[in-house]
């Protein structure tokens, strides 16, 4: 099992970074896909049909998001905390998931990249 961090500059304010990755409406025009997504710890979520799943943790408005996020039968739960921080260009972004699978690291870390805080930056970036 494998730990990733990640800082990502966003040309916009933490708040509305925050609102961009909590509500649906908002999360489906930056993933251009089906996305199920309730901003309340306890929730399970989907985005891209399924292809990330997992399970709500805890929100601090502008701030922070915790989530599960699943890997099949794992053992260990894979915690994914995103912290927004306000700088002078925007927010600087940082993304921290642990246990993610050996064999999925490389891929599923390539994949974030370029889809899930891809989608993100060029959704601000338009």
């Amino acid at each position: 099992m494998k730990n990733f961090k990640k800082y990502y500059q966003i040309p916009a304010c933490p708040e509305e970074v925050y609102l961009a990755m909590t509500k649906a409406q908002s999360i489906k025009l930056w993933t251009g896909a089906e996305v199920e997504f309730t901003e309340e710890p306890g929730t399970e979520f989907s985005f891209w049909d399924g292809d990330i799943v997992g399970k709500n943790l805890e929100f601090e408005y502008g701030k922070k998001i915790v989530q599960q996020w699943y890997f099949g039968e794992e053992s260990e739960p894979s915690i994914v905390t995103i912290k927004l921080h306000e700088d002078k260009r925007g927010t600087s972004l940082e993304f921290a998931q642990t246990n993610i699978p050996d064999e999925d690291f490389e891929d599923f870390t390539q994949g974030l990249d370029e889809y899930y805080l891809g989608g993100l930056l060029d959704f601000f970036e338009d």
